[in-house]
């Protein structure tokens, strides 16, 4: 009886023992592992550690400083009030634009362009010129453009330009060109005077396209913002815009920089904006360049685009008033 009793509660401490290692929650921890409780920090492991010891560190980019700007200093700065001269008004475009076509005006066997388009047709009012104009006074001569638009800092970034003739035949001996951006304030900083030196700028004939015909046109730089090398006069030639309804790109050049007498025009230009390629009417063909005007042949623009200039204006001289590339004479 007492060997059964025995027998009994052996089994139940057996049956205990195993309900025991099953009841959820309870862990058996392998001997020799320590325990992690959530005060104890946690370390990586030897292969997290060594990825850490071998990672590529990658250096801050080193900041290059600008380089510093060349100061100028002026001695003579144009007026700011300037009273406009005789007007010379250009044809404009402004009117048709929504048709994608100048109305009249571009001939290009004259080197006249009324092209205010981007290759689509696209109008582009801070390219139209209306009018320019010349003043002067015993130190500086004005010479403004009036344009349709108002905005010459123009995101497709516009060159403008005065372009000189000097002894009336019909080849552009200088040409003052200014550069984006610009400011409300007279500045040289983005003005460039570049001569032509091997008298090609009007091709085989001032009068005409000889197009398509290699040259190099405005050559040599002669001034570079007052910055260049060989700039002996830092106030020679200026720029400003928004100076008045006139003027919404004006230019002032020393007297005795351009004489008393000589043939000017102005020039738009964004586009091609290459003063070596001048005149354009001689690097392209009439089919090449293509044509604004929707009666014309060549309709619409192809290689020539986005430029507008005039007929050429004299100035201290009355001349035949049939030089090349002169206006024609008002009764």
């Amino acid at each position: 009886m007492k060997k059964r009793k025995s027998i009994v509660t052996l089994s139940m401490v057996l049956v205990f023992v195993m309900l025991a290692c099953n009841m959820p929650g309870v862990a058996v921890k392998p001997e020799g592992e320590p325990s992690i409780t959530a005060d104890a920090p946690v370390t990586s492991t030897p292969a997290v550690q060594a990825d850490q010891a071998t990672a590529t560190v990658v250096p801050s980019p080193t900041v290059e400083l600008p380089t510093p700007t060349q100061e100028i200093t002026h001695s003579l700065v144009p007026l700011t009030n300037i009273k406009p001269g005789k007007l010379i008004n250009d044809v404009m475009s402004v009117d048709t634009a929504a048709e994608g076509r100048a109305p009249y005006g571009d001939s290009y066997k004259a080197n006249l362009f009324e092209r205010p388009f981007l290759q689509d047709m696209t109008y582009v009012s801070d390219l139209d010129i209306v009018s320019y104009n010349l003043a002067y006074d015993e130190k500086f001569y004005y010479i403004s453009i009036e344009l349709v638009g108002t905005n010459p800092n123009n995101s497709l970034g516009l060159n403008y330009a005065v372009e000189l003739d000097i002894n009336a035949d019909g080849y552009g001996d200088y040409i003052i060109a200014a550069r984006p951006p610009y400011n409300v304030n007279w500045s040289t900083d983005n003005v460039r005077i570049v001569e032509d030196t091997d008298r090609d700028t009007g091709g085989l004939s001032a009068e005409k396209s000889d197009g398509p015909l290699p040259g190099n046109g405005y050559d040599t730089v002669i001034f570079d913002g007052g910055r260049g090398e060989n700039d002996t006069d830092p106030d020679l030639a200026w720029v400003r815009v928004n100076a008045g309804n006139r003027a919404t790109v004006q230019f002032a050049f020393k007297v005795g920089f351009a004489g008393t007498r000589f043939i000017y025009g102005v020039l738009a230009d964004g586009g091609l904006k290459s003063y070596a390629d001048l005149d354009y009417v001689d690097r392209f063909s009439e089919e090449q360049a293509g044509s604004p005007e929707k009666s014309e042949e060549f309709y619409p623009l192809k290689s020539l685009y986005a430029v507008d200039n005039v007929c050429r204006e004299a100035f201290g001289f009355t001349g035949t008033g049939q030089e090349p590339q002169r206006c024609k004479p008002t009764p």
